[in-house]
């Protein structure tokens, strides 16, 4: 049942193939809690890795994870092979697996820089209205006309009250910057950091080409994301898994339609990629979904209703996979039938009817033909997946992580000089500055009341022959004017000196 150039899913009144050539265009899985969308996106990545393409997802509830193990001899399973077809094909095995984690628990840490992230996504990220929008993009213009680079939060914190500081000149510049507005994202990044955003952000930040590997027999890596934690922060996922797409359709080059995909990435809990995004985000998600096909790359959106995903998007998801969904309330009602008048009807049997009726490890799926057109639906048995079904366990987690090809590029931060120190150098050398006018000031202001001093207004006289009193008052008047100069002079040298 395993052949070239395709990925075997299951069988319905025939074996059910997802061809690699198609792959790039697309997919989407559904279905209700608890009907196997973590075993289909499992067997897929077991497809894609045995084929050589790299697969990135989340790993949402740690049931991923198993990826990296053999599968466990079950009779089950082993039964539903047989009645599949797939027989003597059905090999127990373990897939090359990378494990990420954005906190650095559960996988090699996940960065990216305040730059790389850019201003709209941030944005998003903290929840920013239309005019904190605004100031950020010109604390972003400001940092890119002076050379500063945002590496973490604290390049940004720093950035940020630079521009307050200086809101005026900026705002005849670039256009108005309220101090208000400043203030709250001040507020919204200490939320942000509180989140994680500080663990987030910041160097080494994570190559694309690390998620593209491949072994040395030619198996790609399963890049597999621990997102449990993450999820309780879903903003945070959510613009992370926006970013790594833009990141993947700025640097990769175009390929057209390759044999096989360049790198499959799997968005799990794919709602929460569009909820509450404004449209401008919307529209510009759905181009990069749109263009990122010719650079090879193929996203699938996992999610439990399809009306999760925007149209836009979804008229461009050419490979599907529905698992079962109930139907009690309207809005349930409306999701099936957006469901089944999303297939190619099949006469053997009501699409809206067998959407509801779908046992676990039962899927209806329809794929792209070698033409590119959706082929008729099947009501199919979803095949076993070879690696374990389920979580592996912490030690056997640490020892994939012990012998992984990118521990040593990710596991150590690093923190070079960046917006941060440049500003609080700036900074110091301000006050250094006006302290040293301040202090010139006053010796000036010293100077003049010394002189005043010694210049006190004397009786007129024709005799230009001082009286011993006039002699004595001058004479200490001289001797407090330089010692009131030699103490100032003092003072100001050993200031500086100590500054230094």
């Amino acid at each position: 049942m395993l052949v070239p150039d395709k990925i075997f899913i299951g069988t319905s009144t025939e074996a059910e193939y997802l061809r690699l050539n198609r792959a790039n265009r697309h997919g989407l899985i559904t279905g209700a809690t608890g009907t196997g969308k973590t075993v289909t996106l499992q067997i897929l990545a077991e497809g894609f890795s045995r084929a050589g393409v790299p697969v990135f997802c989340a790993d949402i509830k740690g049931d991923l994870s198993g990826i990296a193990a053999e599968g466990e001899p079950k009779a089950g399973l082993q039964n539903r092979a047989e009645e599949i077809g797939l027989g003597s094909d059905y090999v127990l095995e373990r897939f090359p697996t990378i494990f990420w984690d954005l906190f650095g628990k559960q996988g090699h840490p996940v960065r990216a820089t305040i730059s790389e992230m850019g201003p709209v996504l941030l944005a998003q990220l903290m929840g920013l209205n239309d005019t904190q929008e605004g100031v950020l993009n010109i604390a972003f213009k400001v940092a890119d006309d002076e050379g500063l680079l945002l590496l973490d939060l604290k390049d940004l914190r720093a950035l940020l009250t630079e521009v307050g500081q200086r809101s005026k000149e900026l705002s005849l510049k670039y256009g108005n910057v309220a101090a208000a507005s400043v203030g709250a994202i001040q507020r919204d990044l200490l939320v942000l950091e509180q989140q994680g955003g500080d663990k987030f952000f910041g160097e080494r930040a994570l190559e694309i080409n690390d998620l593209m590997r491949t072994t040395a027999d030619g198996w790609g890596y399963v890049s597999v994301l621990a997102a449990d934690e993450l999820m309780r922060s879903p903003r945070l996922y959510a613009t992370f898994l926006l970013w790594l797409l833009s990141e993947l359709f700025e640097e990769l080059p175009e390929v057209g339609d390759p044999d096989k995909p360049v790198l499959v990435f799997f968005f799990d809990e794919a709602h929460l990629l569009f909820d509450g995004a404004p449209k401008a985000l919307l529209d510009k998600v759905e181009q990069v979904v749109k263009l990122v096909r010719s650079k090879g790359v193929g996203v699938y959106f996992v999610t439990q209703n399809p009306l999760d995903i925007p149209d836009g998007v979804l008229a461009q998801l050419g490979n599907r996979i529905q698992h079962a969904l109930r139907a009690y309330t309207p809005r349930e009602q409306k999701a099936v039938r957006a469901a089944a008048e999303a297939f190619r009807a099949n006469p053997e049997f009501s699409t809206e009817e067998a959407i509801t009726a779908l046992g676990t490890g039962e899927a209806l799926v329809s794929v792209l033909d070698e033409k590119g057109a959706p082929t008729m639906v099947g009501k199919t048995q979803i095949r076993p997946p070879s690696s374990r079904m389920g979580p592996i366990t912490p030690d056997e987690r640490r020892d994939v992580m012990a012998h992984s090809p990118v521990g040593p590029l990710y596991d150590q931060p690093s923190d070079p000089v960046s917006a941060y120190e440049v500003l609080a150098e700036r900074a110091e050398r301000r006050l250094e500055a006006d302290a040293w006018q301040k202090r010139r000031e006053q010796v000036e202001k010293d100077e003049k009341r010394a002189e005043r001093t010694v210049r006190t207004e004397r009786p007129v006289r024709r005799s230009t022959r001082q009286t011993p009193v006039e002699a004595a008052t001058n004479s200490f008047a001289r001797t407090v004017a330089n010692r009131l100069g030699n103490a100032l002079v003092r003072g100001v040298l050993g200031s500086l000196t100590s500054r230094r």
